[in-house]
């Protein structure tokens, strides 16, 4: 892998993509019809895309001692990126961030404080909260809501209740999934004094509060419906999350290994796009029949 490679590695681009998409999605969901700012949305994209792949980039340099056992191959551990090259990147992409915020008009300003909000959050998490385990799994999950509050304020300049739901159902799906991943970190993060769920009670009891939380944002799914917030196209769509999240959840309590954890919270990771996009043609059904 060369240093190209290896910045394009760090900032994960499909957990970026997902983040930038998060705020189309809020968007829409908030204005569902054609007639959207599309340039607020592009750069409401960007915001999320950059901030997002500068949250990756300082987990990772806060990391790396940590990914030198758990995860060898990744950029920094691996030397294919210095500690300051990664911080100068850093830098630069939450300058690209707030700049594509305030240019979100007439809500740029709001934008700009929402966008900082979410780097608080960000640091809080990296600087007090990532040793505390699930407090940390909170701050990590609030980053991922704000992302669809954030589109709602670039296109009407306000939140509205589908859009708090929604928010909701990523926060829990995403706990749970940061749960997981302290199953399959579980032994760096026990050398580094990180008080996750699993390495303070162990695997079996880490699984099975994740399931629960998966199960919530499950629950929480047919609410959007019966409040008539999506259309029909929602219904085959959100399903496929839902059963593949039951799925992952009883493959999760009938096997703890780290390796079937990392497995299902990879798999957890493509069921959110899935969701997103159930909301997204569930909206689009809802302006268009």
């Amino acid at each position: 892998m060369n240093k190209l490679g290896g910045f394009v590695k760090l900032i994960r681009p499909v957990n970026c993509v997902m983040m930038g998409f998060a705020v189309f999605v809020g968007a829409f969901l908030a204005y569902p019809q054609l007639g959207l700012n599309w340039f607020n949305i592009l750069c409401g994209f960007l915001t999320g895309f950059t901030f997002c792949a500068a949250a990756m980039v300082i987990n990772d340099y806060y990391d790396r001692k940590i990914d030198a056992i758990n995860e060898p191959q990744r950029p920094i551990p691996s030397g294919i990126v210095k500690p300051k090259e990664a911080l100068m990147f850093m830098t630069g992409l939450i300058i690209v961030g707030f700049a594509f915020s305030l240019l979100a008009a007439p809500y740029g300003l709001l934008c700009f404080v929402v966008a900082a909000a979410s780097l608080v959050i960000t640091a809080t998490y990296l600087t007090v909260g990532k040793r505390s385990g699930l407090p940390g799994n909170f701050l990590v999950s609030a980053c991922v809501a704000i992302p669809f509050i954030y589109g709602s304020i670039t296109a009407i300049g306000t939140v509205g209740i589908n859009v708090v739901l929604f928010a909701s159902m990523a926060f829990l799906s995403n706990t749970g999934r940061e749960i997981t991943k302290g199953i399959v970190d579980i032994k760096g993060d026990s050398s580094e004094g990180v008080k996750t769920l699993a390495v303070r009670f162990g695997e079996k009891t880490a699984a099975v509060l994740a399931v629960g939380f998966f199960m919530f944002a499950v629950a929480l799914t047919p609410v959007t419906w019966f409040l008539g917030i999506v259309g029909i196209l929602f219904v085959p769509i959100v399903l496929v999350t839902d059963i593949g999240l039951i799925v992952c959840s009883a493959l999760l309590l009938l096997n703890t290994s780290r390796e079937k954890a990392r497995k299902i919270k990879n798999i957890v990771l493509l069921l959110f796009l899935v969701g997103l996009l159930a909301y997204l043609f569930g909206a689009l059904s809802l302006s268009l029949f």
